[in-house]
């Protein structure tokens, strides 16, 4: 008990004043004087736990309840008792020590709700706010309002549920703030965008208010709003706009390490396997401490998840190993490790190993099949597995029936050949929706379907019965009964005849169109001459033998002037000049008549008998077409027109023509570097 002699009663005045001024330092150290003097004095116990909790002193609070057990009772000490273990983080202690509070009063019950958020348990906590804010009147009704338009945006971002509309007013920045997020669990992002720039407005006015308050400390305010924006803008596709918005909010260095960490991954998912140094820098901001107290556990998940893959896109395998069978020991029937797992066996090429993983996840948890399966006939369509793709995917019965697989299977069926997998597999989804939903349109589209694909690959006796099926529903389709006429032409002509009498007769399919004006509209691609109209009643007349046409000759090919048929055509005429064989290019420099080196202007007299190409006894030095002898040289090439020389080619002589009868014999010329060869056999 407390002394009531001089001095103590002294210290207590002044823990009393110290109190009320907000002085808690100066008040430990008097009650730690009255505690000197009686260290069992529970009202002085009391008064330092709750001094050491006002100086945020919450583990030594802790240490002086959790030593002075037989003096200070749970009904005593339990709400802060309880509150130092919330503010330490240890929210699952807190929830005991609160259960065990035989007294529950409002306080206690905000508190009860704040552990309950923390543990995302939601439903309960939304319970408890409720019952708060019926049953409470006072001056906290606002935050206690907002704190429950946080557990209904939690409710609709982490549960995916429709949150429960209570008509909770907007009138401050933090509950347009709630309203969006609800808005963004939901997937309506446009609304949330505005519900995002109504908070920031509310925001700005509201802390304009304050004259105290910076340009800094406004847009620190405005951090988590802008993130949020950014987040909605990805959402859309306008990662250009969100990556600017995010790196303003991480230029600001907001103090909250939840905000950093949650901007700096969503950067990292805008650069994916692009920017991996930027990516790298920023991943560290997901780590620091303390992190994992301010983030729901998806969020935490989904950071440790783009951890991995960064690992991955980086090649730095050992780490990504490491963070999944981390992630694997926190939530073993999460199938996103396992599928990092798969590709990263598939970047090291280990197809077999990352197929036996899959298989083994499905077996020991069945209600993630579906998920693995598909990644499953994945990896054998790479490997042209086909048949193995189609046995997997006929094996997800929650997909099995489904329109898009149903049209992959038969697709895949196909492209193998194997008509009749393709056909059972329409029978078994005609079969399922007959029983599940007889006569719906998707039952009938699939009959159509199979009708349509037997009738394509030459099965008209199975199509009949699916063609008789649509052709009940709707006895007034005649595309289906002309198809059913078809098909039975074949396998029963008797019944073909039969179902012919069903055929509307041609005066009620008859439409009442200008078949002249038809033939002369722009699209006609054939247009029927009209007749030359009578005039009066004129005979026609008999036709004679000059109104006969006659037939038109074709015209001879015009011939050149210098055409002699008795001459035999150059054989090389459609060549172009230089690939001809007696092709020698041209002689630069040299002219009919040369200058002479005589005087000015005078002429060379013997020019013309020096031209050995005007000499009657000059050989050719490349043979004609058709000359029988002859060498084929490998002349230089002239300056301008050289070309690369082929090693071994640079001269050759061509041998003599073999008599007839011969084994060998010349098969054809080709151009090999400007020059020609004669090729044997």
């Amino acid at each position: 008990m407390a002394s009531g002699s001089g001095p103590v009663s002294a210290l207590w005045t002044e823990i009393n004043r110290c109190g009320q001024n907000g002085d808690f330092t100066r008040a430990l150290k008097a009650v730690n004087k009255i505690l000197y003097e009686n260290k069992d004095d529970v009202t002085a116990l009391c008064c330092k736990i709750v001094c050491l909790i006002q100086n945020g002193g919450f583990k030594e609070a802790l240490n002086v309840i959790n030593t002075h057990t037989k003096s200070l009772t749970s009904d005593m000490i339990g709400f802060e008792k309880a509150y130092c273990e919330y503010r330490l983080n240890r929210v699952e202690h807190a929830l005991k020590t609160i259960q065990g509070i035989p007294e529950q009063t409002d306080k206690l019950k905000e508190l009860y709700a704040q552990v309950l958020y923390r543990l995302e348990r939601y439903d309960e906590c939304l319970a408890v706010y409720k019952d708060l804010i019926r049953n409470s009147q006072d001056d906290y009704e606002e935050e206690r309002k907002t704190n429950l338009s946080a557990v209904l945006a939690a409710q609709s971002t982490w549960e995916n549920t429709s949150p429960e509309d209570l008509g909770l007013p907007e009138s401050s920045y933090e509950l347009c703030y709630n309203a969006a997020c609800c808005l963004i669990g939901q997937g309506q992002l446009s609304q949330a965008m505005q519900k995002l720039q109504k908070a920031e407005e509310l925001c700005r006015k509201s802390l304009a208010e304050d004259s105290d308050v910076t340009d800094e400390d406004v847009e620190a305010e405005l951090a988590i709003i802008h993130s949020q924006m950014a987040y909605v803008m990805q959402l859309q596709g306008r990662t250009e706009d969100a990556l600017q918005l995010y790196n303003q909010v991480i230029k600001l260095k907001p103090s909250d390490v939840g905000l950093l960490a949650v901007t700096a991954n969503n950067i990292i998912t805008i650069n994916k396997d692009q920017n991996v140094f930027d990516s790298k820098k920023k991943v560290k901001l997901t780590s620091a401490e303390g992190v994992e107290h301010k983030l729901a556990k998806k969020q935490l998940q989904a950071i440790e998840i783009n951890k991995a893959l960064l690992a991955m896109y980086t090649n730095q395998a050992d780490q990504c190993k490491k963070l999944l069978a981390s992630q694997q020991a926190q939530s073993p029937g999460h199938p996103r490790p396992v599928l990092i797992q798969v590709a990263q066996l598939c970047r090291e090429k280990q197809h077999n190993k990352a197929i036996e993983l899959l298989q083994r996840f499905s077996d020991q948890h069945p209600e993630s099949a579906s998920g693995i399966k598909l990644t499953m006939a994945q990896l054998y369509l790479t490997q042209g597995h086909v048949t193995k793709a189609c046995d997997i995917l006929k094996s997800i019965e929650e997909f099995k029936y489904k329109p898009g697989m149903i049209s992959a299977l038969v697709t895949m069926y196909t492209n193998e050949e194997d008509i009749d997998s393709a056909i059972d597999v329409f029978t078994q989804a005609i079969q399922h929706y007959q029983s599940e939903q007889p006569g719906s349109a998707i039952h009938l589209s699939l009959v159509r379907e199979a009708a349509n694909y037997k009738l394509k690959y030459g099965r008209k006796k199975e199509a009949t019965s699916d063609l008789e099926q649509l052709w009940k529903q709707n006895t007034n389709d005649v595309h289906t009964l002309a198809q059913l006429i078809s098909a039975y032409s074949l396998v029963d002509q008797d019944k073909a005849k039969a179902l012919s009498k069903h055929l509307p007769s041609p005066d009620t399919m008859s439409f009442n169109v200008d078949v002249d004006e038809l033939e002369n509209s722009h699209g006609a691609t054939y247009v029927r001459k009209k007749a030359a109209k009578v005039v009066g009643e004129s005979q026609p007349k008999e036709q004679g033998p000059q109104d006969v046409k006659k037939k038109k000759k074709k015209k001879k090919g015009k011939l050149p002037k210098n055409y002699d048929p008795k001459s035999t055509p150059d054989p090389e005429r459609w060549l172009p000049i230089r690939e001809r064989s007696y092709y020698r290019g041209k002689k630069k420099g040299k002219k009919k008549e040369q200058v002479g080196r005589g005087t000015q202007g005078a002429t060379s007299g013997g020019s013309a008998e020096l031209d050995a190409s005007k000499s009657a006894s000059s050989p050719p030095t490349s043979p004609q077409p058709g000359s029988g002898t002859g060498t084929a040289t490998s002349n230089a090439v002239p300056p301008r027109q050289q070309k690369p020389a082929v090693a071994g080619a640079a001269r050759k002589k061509a041998p003599q023509k073999k008599k007839k009868g011969g084994k060998g014999g010349w098969l054809k010329r080709v151009t090999l570097g400007g020059r020609l060869v004669y090729l044997r056999r």
